[in-house]
């Protein structure tokens, strides 16, 4: 399951820290005290998610890190600092890198059809790779439908079922096209799908491997990883995900997982602060050359993308507009149990927010923006 911040019950109703000095730890016994304990807090007490959790990284390099709830709904533990979660669609910022710095590399061209690459591949009523570019692809703009809703029918068996990427390419090109190539913006797991596979077959090696070596390592991202085939578990401490409840059911937790849905648009595990350095080190021109960071900010109307409005989608980055003004380079994702909300101003202030639970109502997918909103702007 890899979304943006939007609801997701309706759909399934149908179905059943790298150390760094001066960094200190919240907990939810301050008293509420600072303004984005209070919004954890309230994400507790209010919207009902077992547990959440966030890490402001100033621009001094300083963080802070903040949780609220309790990390085991059985057992009543506190849910850990440095917690590691699912990071679902934020998966496809780091994909989106790699494809970037293959183009610096001259190994991929933006404005080249996917055709180039995957020959024959892209093929569907109304689907044609010779129509659909590699920047359309990272743009959200090629108009290929999603295979989420489809491969999410059974909730509970998917939760559980391994699929290999062209498996999940099937089930998408077998629904007809959102839109035309370059008509609007429409947003597909299955383009990062494809982006993933375009990277393997440039390299000739996994895009697991690529996000690793071009990404973690570089950055020292150690409580990050791309998990391997059939890992349905999350390694190190974290806090337990689940199915809220709803209609009288008690929640269910859903931490155990298979994340190969997700694959290059969303498998990867890490914690808030690895995810604040990954952003800071990205928009900090860390990671890609300034032509291609140049491009990774242009953008598109991105209408529906997070529940504040006005956003806009680059190549694999959008923007969040902010309540003191401006706005941060933003992507955020749903995974089973889990979602997140981030972003890095242009200051280099980045701040990452996590929940324990899949998103029940627009109440509380407000408010969980509402709480990046806090970490970024107080």
């Amino acid at each position: 399951m890899t979304r943006t911040r939007t609801p997701l019950l309706t759909s399934l109703a149908a179905a059943c820290c790298l150390a760094v000095t001066g960094a200190s730890a919240v907990p939810a016994t301050a008293g509420g005290a600072h303004p984005v304990q209070r919004s954890l807090d309230r994400l507790v007490s209010q919207d009902g998610f077992p547990g959440a959790l966030a890490s402001v990284r100033r621009p001094d390099g300083s963080i802070r890190t903040y949780t609220a709830g309790v990390s085991d709904l059985r057992t009543g533990a506190p849910v850990p600092d440095a917690g590691r979660v699912r990071l679902a669609s934020n998966t496809k910022m780091f994909t989106a890198t790699v494809m970037l710095q293959l183009v610096g590399e001259g190994k991929v061209a933006l404005d080249e059809p996917v055709e180039t690459y995957l020959p024959g591949i892209v093929r569907g009523d109304g689907i044609d790779g010779r129509r659909i570019t590699v920047r359309q692809l990272l743009q959200q703009t090629s108009g290929l439908p999603d295979y989420d809703e489809e491969l999410f029918k059974d909730f509970v068996a998917a939760l559980h079922t391994y699929h290999e990427p062209y498996e999940l390419l099937r089930v998408a090109f077998a629904a007809k096209p959102e839109s035309q190539p370059g008509e609007k913006f429409a947003y597909s797991n299955t383009n990062y799908i494809l982006a993933g596979l375009i990277a393997q077959k440039v390299t000739g090696r996994p895009i697991g491997e690529l996000i690793t070596h071009r990404i973690i390592e570089p950055l020292g991202l150690r409580d990050t990883y791309w998990p391997g085939d059939g890992e349905q578990t999350i390694r190190g401490p974290h806090p337990h995900g689940y199915f809220p409840a709803t209609d009288g059911k008690p929640a269910v937790d859903i931490t155990t997982s298979d994340p190969s849905p997700g694959w290059s648009a969303g498998a990867l595990i890490g914690t808030p602060a690895d995810l604040n350095r990954f952003l800071t080190a990205l928009l900090g021109g860390r990671l890609l050359a300034p032509a291609q960071l140049a491009e990774m900010k242009k953008t598109v109307d991105a209408p529906g993308f997070d529940t504040v409005g006005g956003s806009r989608y680059g190549l694999g980055i959008a923007t969040f507009k902010l309540s003191c003004g401006g706005f941060a380079w933003t992507h955020g994702g749903i995974a089973p149990g889990y979602v997140t909300a981030d972003g890095v101003t242009n200051s280099g202030k980045a701040a990452t927010v996590a929940v324990t639970s899949l998103i029940a109502t627009e109440q509380a997918a407000r408010d969980v923006d509402a709480a990046l909103d806090t970490a970024l702007c107080r």
